[in-house]
């Protein structure tokens, strides 16, 4: 468990429990598995006119388990004919020649055979269950259909059917079918079926997909999901969605109620099997929290194209400090929402999402585990890079934006080669994702469940845009890039200020290191560097609940801002006070390279500058190919110099504006971006 997420953990455990130990090596068990090759027949080429989809990985870590008979509230289709549920390990150990061991979650009991958490888990069930019926329905393959029937019939005996728990669903299983609802560590809920959660949310994502899947196919199957659908649904219409309507305040700015366990990621996931389930047929339960809901999401949009975080809709309703890249699926949520309801009302904060923040964000590095809000941790897993490509896809899809589709390109290379590392991240030869890679470029070579599904998601995607595909697939290398950088406040060239080491986390936010306070008539100067445009600055500042502070911002012999802070009411986030980026109001010129605050009033807690360039640049090769992203945020337009090839520039809408196929020259829209594509 990573400390810095700590508080996050014990209101959103099943997010981080499942996505952030994949960064790290599990425990080297001889347990669970006897060791097995990563590969399999490869069912594709490096080739872009092939598919990239390869189960072979996934295959591997299925396994099977028997439940004890007649576990009161847990049973399953056809259980007494067909008792056996088939389930894929958690983790998997990289193991000398190219193979991997199977394991659990947490220490493992040598006498009993037991994990702290479990062999198996909800979360990675149903995500897996959604590889082998999107692979099935987009292929037509017998044993991917078949895998998904087994899986479905998993994902329903983690659901409690009766009690005042109905609908819920427990987290962990030991590998011989007994559930554990209360793991080492502890989760939240606990027992993990006593409330909304994470694993809740995405059983009805794959219940969603599943029945719409086998509606046709197998209609007695189909009514049993739709039934166990219902169930879920009824879980959440009484657990959430009675405070629909209702908005609370979190460190001053009004939230949403009615998110599940706070969270638009978890909701988001939830509406994707909504949104299914609504396409598949007519049902009016369906429909209105498919609304409902998807409104609670685009109320979290947040920002502008000049200040933090960039029109990205945000995760968590209890901070207004943190994104991360791993479950940031809203997006993709609300597009599918738009498309199943015929409401492009719905997509709006979905294309801001789109158009300006991740450009942003691929032009800073890529899908960071977290800005919080400084963009410090930037460790990043499959799980974010998959997140950001079917948001980019589904706001494609739904908007018809030629630009998304290739933005989803540009962030897709990042599974070929793409990446700080230069490595590829998921082998189409094996159906290997690798679970991690480190701000050092060092990759984490096991491939546990979560990271294969992700990788497997993204390849599904890919192999069903096959234009987006063929892009994707030949961008293997960062040749360039130039947009938002941090600057921390211990860094300042001259100061004082106090020094001092903060707490990483504070329960809602992360100091990135150390921090800077400056008392009235103190000051510091930061070295920015220097930049072909004029930049964005925003110090990221501490304030206490109604603390006031004032300061001084001076570039040069110029005037920047006189920055006043008020420190926001508390209301559900988990601590008075908050980390917050403030924009100053006036940008600073490129030709400038140092910054200059003086304490007026207050004391003025820094924790860093984010540096942000009116145009940001991203350029990704490879054998024979090249794709070039300028992204504005600026307030007027800006001609920007670009390399050779189609050059297509988009409003900050996504809206295609002009295009053209020489080298040379475009001129950004405010707030737009280009797309130059070559080779």
């Amino acid at each position: 468990m990573v400390a810095r997420w700590s508080a996050r953990v014990t209101a959103l455990t099943g997010a981080v429990t499942l996505a952030v130990p994949l960064l790290f090596a599990a425990p080297a068990s001889a347990a669970a598995d006897r060791g097995a090759p990563a590969s399999a027949p490869a069912a594709a080429s490096g080739a872009s006119s092939a598919p990239i989809t390869n189960l072979s990985h996934l295959d591997f870590l299925l396994d099977e388990a028997t439940p004890p008979a007649d576990v009161a509230g847990h049973t399953t289709y056809r259980q007494d004919d067909e008792p056996a549920l088939v389930m894929p390990w958690t983790y998997a150990d990289a193991r000398a020649g190219g193979t991997f061991a199977r394991v659990g979650g947490g220490p493992l009991d040598p006498a009993t055979g037991y994990w702290g958490q479990g062999a198996y888990n909800a979360d990675d069930v149903t995500r897996a269950a959604i590889v082998y019926i999107r692979h099935w329905q987009q292929t037509g393959s017998a044993s991917s259909r078949e895998k998904a029937y087994e899986l479905l019939r998993s994902v329903a005996y983690f659901q409690t059917t009766e009690g005042e728990d109905a609908g819920n669903v427990v987290l962990w299983m030991q590998p011989d079918g007994t559930l554990n609802p209360s793991p080492v560590p502890v989760e939240l809920p606990d027992p993990s079926d006593s409330g909304p959660s994470y694993w809740l949310a995405r059983t009805l994502w794959a219940l969603g997909e599943g029945y719409a899947a086998f509606r046709d196919e197998d209609p007695e199957f189909a009514a049993f999901l739709d039934d166990r659908f219902a169930l879920s649904l009824d879980a959440l219409k009484r657990q959430v969605l009675t405070r629909y309507g209702e908005d609370e305040i979190s460190d001053g700015k009004r939230v949403p109620a009615w998110l599940i366990v706070d969270g638009a990621d978890a909701t988001a996931e939830a509406v994707l099997g909504l949104a299914a389930r609504v396409e598949a047929g007519p049902d009016g339960a369906s429909a209105t929290a498919l609304r409902q809901f998807a409104r609670a999401i685009a109320a979290m949009a947040d920002g502008s194209a000049r200040q933090w975080p960039y029109g990205a809709v945000l995760p968590w309703a209890q901070s207004r400090a943190i994104w991360h890249a791993w479950g940031s699926q809203m997006p993709a949520g609300l597009a599918a929402a738009s498309v199943a309801l015929s409401d492009r009302s719905l997509a709006r904060p979905a294309v801001t999402d789109a158009a300006s923040f991740t450009t942003t964000l691929l032009t800073a590095g890529g899908p960071d585990n977290g800005w919080n809000p400084s963009p410090f941790d930037r460790v990043q897993i499959a799980y974010g890079a998959d997140s950001r490509v079917q948001s980019l896809l589904a706001v494609s899809d739904a908007t018809g934006s030629r630009g998304f589709a290739d933005l989803a390109a540009m962030q897709a290379a990042w599974f070929f080669g793409a990446n700080r590392a230069g490595e590829p991240m998921y082998d189409p030869a094996t159906g290997v994702t690798f679970d991690g890679l480190q701000p050092d470029g060092t990759v984490n070579r096991n491939s546990g469940a979560e990271s294969t599904i992700h990788g497997l998601l993204t390849a599904l995607a890919l192999d069903a845009h096959p234009a987006v595909r063929a892009r994707a697939v030949g961008l293997t290398a960062v040749a360039e890039r130039d947009g938002l950088e941090w600057v921390e406040a211990e860094d300042a060239v001259r100061t004082d200020g106090d020094i001092s080491t903060p707490e990483s986390w504070t329960g809602e936010s992360s100091w990135s290191g150390d921090a800077l306070a400056l008392d009235p008539g103190e000051h510091a100067v930061f070295d920015i560097g220097r930049d072909a445009t004029a930049r964005w600055v925003e110090p990221v500042v501490w304030s206490d609940e109604d603390e006031r502070t004032t300061s001084v911002w001076r570039s040069g012999r110029m005037l920047t801002d006189r920055l006043r802070i008020v420190g926001p009411e508390q209301g559900i986030s988990p601590r008075s006070g908050a980390l917050l980026p403030y924009v100053l109001g006036k940008p600073v010129p490129g030709r400038e390279e140092s910054l200059r605050v003086d304490a007026v009033r207050g004391t003025l807690d820094l924790d860093g500058l984010i540096v942000r360039p009116h145009v940001s640049r991203l350029v990704l090769a490879g054998d024979g190919a090249r794709t070039e992203l300028v992204h504005s945020a600026a307030r007027t337009p800006q001609r920007v110099s670009v390399g050779a090839g189609r050059a297509a520039v988009y409003d900050d809408d996504g809206r295609e504006v002009r295009v053209r196929s020489r080298s040379g020259t475009v001129v950004l829209p405010a707030g737009g971006f280009a797309i130059v594509t070559g080779g």
